[in-house]
């Protein structure tokens, strides 16, 4: 990307702007678009402030002169750490899913924030072909936490098979997903994913190493006894099964225009090797929010696909 550093700074700031959260120092250094050292980093923020480009609120710059926007951060953060270690131990239990291959904490919470009606998101890789069992399986589950109040612990949202490890879409949300993925369990297969998608040193040239497992545990009995079930044609025809029953019923939601607690179309994007949201929805929304918003700054240019 051809842009001035400022230009880039701003990209990083616009991008978190829609979401009214304000950044370190360090974390504009980690989602910048061109590799610098973050001692320039420092020196620039400096520069763009004294020429009134953006604005200081504590430890955080933002492009908002908003002092509200450094307390709530901070209040974000304080949930944010109280909930992760239940996160890491719910990640570690659905591992313990037949068929699951790979845990990762995703959505706000990855991004160190959380408030009263943060919910606990997972990424889930499984096993190639029996993506729609696992899916099914960990689901009705789900519907058991509802008993127990705890339904907002497993938001199990994204998943793709080994045979889909690399992401489709490439741009800046998924990028920014992606490198704020927390990785969970995987025994090497998040760290498959992760290798198959260092497309994101494309936007993010300062991210660190690959990350590895938090947890790398061992596939319970009953996990394995599961799948041994499974392990043949009639596992091949479940899978087929739950995935076109899956999608019927999505497309139903879809036409129906339903929408979740936060106020935001319900829609998702099915396939042998992947379920996840679609794109059309949230994605797009945040990828317009932010070309809106650098088509007011002048001087930055709009490369966000």
């Amino acid at each position: 990307m051809h842009e001035k550093p400022e230009q880039s700074v701003i990209k990083v700031l616009a991008y978190f702007d829609i979401f009214n959260y304000p950044l370190t120092t360090e974390e504009i250094y980690f989602f910048l678009g061109h590799k610098t050292h973050p001692d320039e980093v420092a020196l620039l923020l400096q520069q763009m402030i004294n020429d009134g480009q953006i604005f200081k609120l504590g430890n955080f710059y933002s492009l908002q002169n908003n002092p509200a926007l450094q307390e709530r951060r901070i209040n974000g953060n304080n949930k944010a750490a109280a909930l992760i270690n239940t996160a890491y131990r719910v990640g570690a239990f659905l591992y313990q899913f037949p068929y699951v291959r790979g845990i990762g904490i995703s959505g706000s919470l990855s991004k160190n924030f959380a408030d009263q009606n943060t919910d606990i998101d997972f990424f889930i890789i499984t096993k190639a072909n029996r993506l729609w069992i696992a899916r099914t399986v960990m689901h009705l589950f789900k519907k058991l936490t509802f008993l127990t109040g705890r339904q907002h612990w497993y938001c199990m949202n994204y998943y793709i098979d080994e045979e889909a490890l690399r992401i489709e879409e490439e741009n800046i949300f998924t990028a920014t997903e992606l490198i704020t993925l927390l990785p969970v369990c995987g025994n090497g297969t998040m760290d498959r994913f992760f290798e198959l998608n260092n497309w994101t040193t494309i936007y993010f040239p300062n991210q660190p190493g690959i990350k590895h497992s938090h947890y790398a545990r061992r596939s319970s009995w009953l996990k394995k006894a599961t799948e041994w079930l499974f392990n043949n044609r009639l596992g091949n025809a479940l899978d087929n099964y739950l995935m076109h029953l899956t999608t019927r019923r999505w497309i139903t939601k879809e036409q129906q225009q339903r929408v979740n607690v936060n106020g935001n179309r319900m829609g998702l994007r099915t396939g042998k090797h992947f379920s996840k949201p679609n794109p059309v929805y949230f994605q797009k929304k945040v990828l317009d929010a932010l070309d809106s918003r650098l088509k007011k700054v002048s001087g930055v240019n709009r490369l966000i696909s």
